[in-house]
């Protein structure tokens, strides 16, 4: 287990938390919680706005060179969204077996349609549709802070129990400071730790992959 950033390329935001907190409502949470359109696609909600545009493609190099990944290796991307990370292992590796779990509905609606197929509905803490050790590598990324704490445990636990090899990033913290941004941004997150809570519940779990922060 260990902590690395393996998303160190794609596309940095300069995030205005003091903004969001100012302007964040209990509507736009509810409606957000949702996972919809207005949370992908609408303005002011989340993504404001999700189409492809190549920004995984840096990341799935970074993936396929850090986990020596090949045409005969299975990638599973828990909480995957449109599934433009997968689109992009396919195109840099089109015999690479991808597969995703997506809990949104209207994110697999837009999913390109030659990835399409491979997703499918549902969510982190049932990835009983797998095999023990199914695929050589599974990532799941900014998903399992969604859940409440016992059942992202059992997300962790699933993605433990699928995968020969995990990456895992979360909302989280190192510091006050940081604390203060990250909980005026959060719109979705139902477990936000410290770096340190994250791992201690890595560990009680049995979780033996990597992992990083997202950090505001």
């Amino acid at each position: 287990m260990a902590e690395i950033n393996l998303l160190n390329e794609y596309p940095k935001i300069k995030r205005d938390t003091k903004g969001r907190a100012k302007t964040k409502t209990k509507e736009q949470v509810e409606i957000a919680k949702k996972f919809g359109w207005e949370y992908f696609d609408r303005k002011g909600i989340c993504y404001d706005g999700y189409s492809y545009d190549g920004r995984w493609i840096p990341v799935a190099k970074k993936f396929i060179d850090y986990y020596n990944l090949n045409e005969n290796s299975s990638v599973l991307d828990v909480g995957c969204a449109k599934g433009y990370l997968l689109y992009d292992l396919k195109q840099l590796m089109p015999s690479i077996r991808v597969a995703g779990i997506e809990i949104s509905q209207y994110a697999i609606d837009c999913a390109p349609p030659e990835i399409k197929p491979f997703i499918h509905l549902g969510n982190a803490k049932d990835l009983s549709r797998y095999k023990d050790k199914e695929f050589d590598l599974i990532v799941c990324i900014t998903t399992i802070h969604n859940l409440k704490v016992k059942v992202c445990r059992q997300a962790v636990r699933e993605i433990q129990r699928v995968g020969k090899n995990g990456f895992i990033k979360v909302d989280a913290y190192r510091n006050k400071k940081d604390r203060v941004r990250m909980f005026d941004w959060n719109i979705t997150a139902e477990t936000v730790l410290s770096v340190n809570e994250w791992e201690k519940l890595y560990e009680e779990e049995g979780y033996t992959g990597d992992y990083y922060w997202f950090i505001p």
